[in-house]
């Protein structure tokens, strides 16, 4: 059996969910140490310099709870920038570093301090748990593994997709040998790997990794305290005045379904709706596609700008070819916004309940879809009522089910 005194530290680069692990761990009285890369509490100074570091920091997290490298973290990207390191080799050299302040930070903390436990639970992300679960397992602690992604499996899927799509520059780089390397043997050490959806745990076991050391441990989600008694309101028919104001937020990328979604427009040319893209494009967009009057293109915006998007919209489109859950669906939920979805990623639409899930991710596919809401607003407002409970992705939740591990 577990000890249930055991400590609990949580390790992660960024700001990741919010820091929910850690959050729901605190909320129980689990958590005995935050590792981080940058904490910048109210008042810091950093916030004054470095106003895109502002959420990094959370409330519910006590400031003795959290070791950081805030200083060495700037300074750390500073010189990257500086000696013109980008990519995946930017990204390496940022997991590695941030690999060993966190052996130095648990070593400092559990083995020097007195009155701590010498052996514990390690959560930690992927791509960054290497290091820390060498550390932890030479020492006799349960290591926890949150896998941030489906892994090398979305990167075979994605690779599939590509041959099907060969006009179009997908810019979905896939990552050096080492680095899936080092992503088995962290998998490897690890006691339990934890995923945010059936579609994660397919493409592990698709490459190898044990389905019996794998569980699936959903997303937490916070929904805005304004969207509690929100109403949405449809007309009793969409037109060139009124049209289906359908909404995609994330990234503008092949690998996210766009190529087919545009293409959809182009074959609902002549109907009554309107596509809102909003969100960083990270790949070229062939001119046919782009230059099309249905689409209005609205480029990244500040996440306080969300909530008014998903309030005026009619629909939430995620067409994803591989996510490992899809928070944007939550969010839209949280608003009462009908989903439409493909199957691969985290289920939250319930087929003809909240929204329609996709057979399959093509233009075709997605107009379908579409065409039933432009003919039938009746069931956007029937989808929108429906609304999914969204209690099952609370922090008590993911306490519960992190203790349970």
């Amino acid at each position: 059996m577990p000890n249930p005194d055991r400590p609990w530290a949580s390790c992660q680069l960024g700001a990741r969910e919010h820091y929910a692990i850690p959050r729901a761990l605190q909320s129980v009285g689990k958590l005995d140490t935050l590792i981080t890369d940058t904490w910048v509490p109210p008042g810091s100074s950093w916030r004054r310099l470095q106003k895109n570091l502002s959420e990094r920091f959370h409330p519910e997290i006590p400031e003795s709870r959290v070791c950081s490298s805030t200083s060495r973290s700037v300074a750390f990207e500073l010189s990257s920038r500086l000696l013109g390191f980008q990519g995946w080799e930017r990204m390496i050299r940022r997991n590695l570093w941030f690999q060993n302040r966190a052996v130095k930070t648990l070593e400092t903390r559990f083995t020097r301090e007195p009155g701590r436990q010498s052996r514990g639970t390690l959560f930690s992300f992927s791509y960054t748990a290497l290091e820390p679960f060498r550390w932890a397992k030479s020492r006799g602690w349960k290591t926890i593994l949150g896998q941030i992604d489906p892994g090398i499996g979305e990167e075979n899927h994605i690779r599939r997709i590509q041959r099907t799509h060969e006009d179009v520059e997908f810019r979905y780089p896939c990552a050096p040998a080492d680095y899936w390397n080092n992503w088995r043997e962290e998998c490897g050490l690890a006691d339990t790997i934890v995923v945010n959806s059936w579609w994660s745990k397919e493409r592990l076991v698709e490459v190898g990794i044990s389905p019996d050391k794998i569980e699936i441990v959903p997303l937490a989600y916070d929904p805005p305290p304004e969207s509690t008694d929100f109403c949405r309101i449809y007309p009793s028919q969409f037109s060139a005045t009124r049209p289906l104001r359908v909404l995609f937020l994330g990234q503008v990328s092949a690998r996210k379904g766009v190529v087919e979604l545009l293409e959809s427009a182009r074959l609902l040319a002549e109907r009554p709706v309107e596509f809102w893209m909003v969100g960083p494009e990270v790949f070229t967009i062939p001119r046919e596609l782009r230059e099309q009057a249905t689409v209005k293109w609205m480029g990244a915006v500040p996440r306080g700008n969300t909530a008014a998007l998903y309030r005026n919209a009619d629909l939430f489109l995620f067409p994803t070819h591989s996510d490992g859950f899809g928070l944007t669906q939550l969010e839209a939920q949280a608003w009462r916004l009908p989903l439409i979805a493909s199957p691969y990623c985290g289920k939250v639409v319930q087929h003809g309940i909240n929204g329609l899930e996709l057979t399959e991710v093509t233009a075709g596919a997605i107009a379908e879809a579409l065409k039933i809401c432009l003919d039938h607003p009746e069931q956007l407002a029937a989808w929108s009522s429906q609304a999914d409970d969204l209690s099952a992705y609370s922090i008590e939740q993911l306490s519960k089910r992190l203790i349970s591990l």
